[in-house]
């Protein structure tokens, strides 16, 4: 599989996803983040548009090579959280656990771009044994969640030797893994994989992905094949301005994500990693955003819109508020999906 991998300027040149003008810009931007596209990505991106929410997502721009100064390596504190290596200790009850930083494809707007690449592939087995002994002297440890890099880039007998080790500990009652391979690169969703997964423990996958059109043929039979084998699926989406970044696509999203038996989980507001300003938006219109879908969509569909406050400081919800306390103690005003406020108690009727 790694040949139909695009790893340069010269690769993407050559399948046609970018003009050769760019190239010298393009190993500029190389030079500092890791680039990957699979040609099961390529597939999805329309060449004839400069706007498709895919290309977007995956093809590196001159826009990367600047930095604000708010930006930071580590935009969400995961360093000062990790008391060994490959793991991160922020909450109580969970732990990440990162067993390896490569990755099937590296996103632009990635909060991990300056941890993840080639040469960066992958825990030794003694500094993995490191991170399992922390979690088996933990009993608080209820949650173990696989990120990286991604999980799933492991082999089949690598990954099922994880799940066995900490299907093992018995504080751990659940697994989840954070993904992005069902939709970049769904021919790894092998039968072999799957059986990997097996475990008597509660063992969810995290799919991570941002528009609608990232759910073509290949990546749906993908994910069939994961909901058959009896694992449950949440989704994971960055609020992208240029991809996602409008009700109508959000909506979109979700409604595919739910059709495809995938529950929307996060809506996370994007973090500020070096390079991406050019992705962000301003949290008042993101607010704005999921009040609009309230009304749109099914509950099934509402993901919590969420921020990772910088500095390790935790993940909070950016949650609209429908009710303010009103004048008469006990007496409440709540404003509905169309924006209307009401009293709540009612008034009471006129007889």
């Amino acid at each position: 599989m790694a040949n139909d991998t695009m790893r340069n300027g010269g690769d993407l040149i050559a399948a046609g996803l970018l003009s050769p003008e760019r190239e010298s810009e393009i190993d500029e931007v190389a030079a500092r983040y890791a680039i990957a596209v699979t040609s099961d990505v390529a597939e999805l991106i329309d060449r004839d548009d400069a706007d498709d929410p895919v290309a977007l997502q995956y093809l590196p721009t001159v826009a990367e090579l600047d930095s604000t100064p708010e930006e930071r390596a580590d935009p969400i504190g995961d360093e000062r959280w990790s008391p060994v290596k490959g793991i991160v200790h922020r909450y109580p009850d969970r732990v990440l656990l990162a067993p390896l930083h490569a990755c099937a494809v590296y996103c632009r707007f990635c909060f991990r771009r300056e941890t993840v690449g080639p040469g960066k592939q992958a825990l030794t087995p003694a500094e993995l044994r490191a991170a399992l002994d922390y979690i088996r002297s933990h009993e608080e440890i209820w949650e173990v969640i696989l990120t990286g890099g991604d999980p799933l880039m492991l082999s089949p007998r690598r990954l099922a030797e994880l799940i066995a080790a900490l299907s093992n500990i018995e504080h751990v009652a659940v697994i989840r893994i954070h993904t992005r391979v069902p939709m970049v690169a769904p021919r790894r969703v092998t039968a072999g994989l799957i059986d990997a997964l097996a475990t008597d423990k509660a063992l969810w996958v995290a799919i991570h992905a941002n528009h609608a059109k990232e759910f073509g043929p290949a990546q749906c039979a993908a994910l069939a094949r994961l909901t058959r084998a009896g694992i449950p699926l949440v989704g994971q989406t960055v609020l992208l301005a240029g991809v996602n970044d409008d009700a109508a696509s959000l909506e979109r999203l979700f409604r595919t994500m739910v059709a495809h038996r995938v529950k929307p989980y996060y809506l996370h507001h994007p973090d500020l990693a070096r390079g991406t300003s050019h992705f962000r938006i301003d949290i008042a219109a993101g607010v704005a955003l999921t009040q609009r879908l309230r009304g749109r969509v099914s509950g099934l569909c509402q993901p919590s819109y969420v921020l990772d406050i910088p500095g390790g400081y935790g993940k909070v919800p950016l949650t609209p508020s429908h009710a303010e306390p009103g004048e008469v103690p006990g007496r409440w005003r709540v404003r509905d999906p169309g924006g209307r406020v009401h009293a709540y108690p009612p008034d009471a009727e006129l007889s």
